[in-house]
């Protein structure tokens, strides 16, 4: 059996039948070019399939394609725009919190949702936003940093506007 299900993706709709156990994350990967959005570890421990859903993060691995019907979903792809990085991106490549790039989507998506709910983020808050997210490799110093320089960076692009 099989449900028809239309999910908004990047703005883009996307119309396909699944079956109704099949998860976001195999929803997004298996629409061609939409890779970005990592599977880890089908458990929502790691934070690597994390996208945005109406704006707010949520673990994809976690969530049925079929309870998405009718919303919209912010993958990793949607962050550069006009061949224009995000400031989060720009901040995780000025302050070297890319490493194995593994954790990076999620991440990024997870940081992107954090300044667009709270634009001046302190360190803890920075640090608890991606409290459920693992890298291996960072140490997390490198990434607290890069939310921070995108933070600064946005802000004074909005003061140059």
């Amino acid at each position: 059996m099989t449900v028809q299900v239309t999910i908004t993706i990047n703005g883009e709709p996307v119309s396909r039948d699944v079956e109704p156990r099949q998860l976001l994350v195999h929803f997004i990967r298996d629409t061609p070019g939409l890779t970005g959005t990592h599977w880890g570890c089908d458990t929502s421990n790691c934070g690597a399939c994390v996208v945005l859903m109406d704006g707010k993060p949520v673990k994809s691995c976690t969530i049925l394609a079929a309870m998405c019907e009718g919303h919209e979903i912010r993958t990793v792809e949607s962050l550069e725009q006009n061949g224009q990085l995000d400031p989060i991106q720009l901040g995780f490549h000025e302050r070297h919190a890319l490493h194995c790039g593994f954790c990076t989507p999620g991440m990024l998506m997870t940081a992107r949702a954090l300044l667009d709910e709270n634009p001046d983020p302190t360190e803890d808050e920075i640090r608890m936003a991606i409290s459920g997210a693992i890298c291996r490799c960072t140490g997390y110093k490198n990434i607290v940093s890069a939310v921070r320089w995108a933070a600064e960076h946005e802000a004074s692009m909005r003061q140059e506007a």
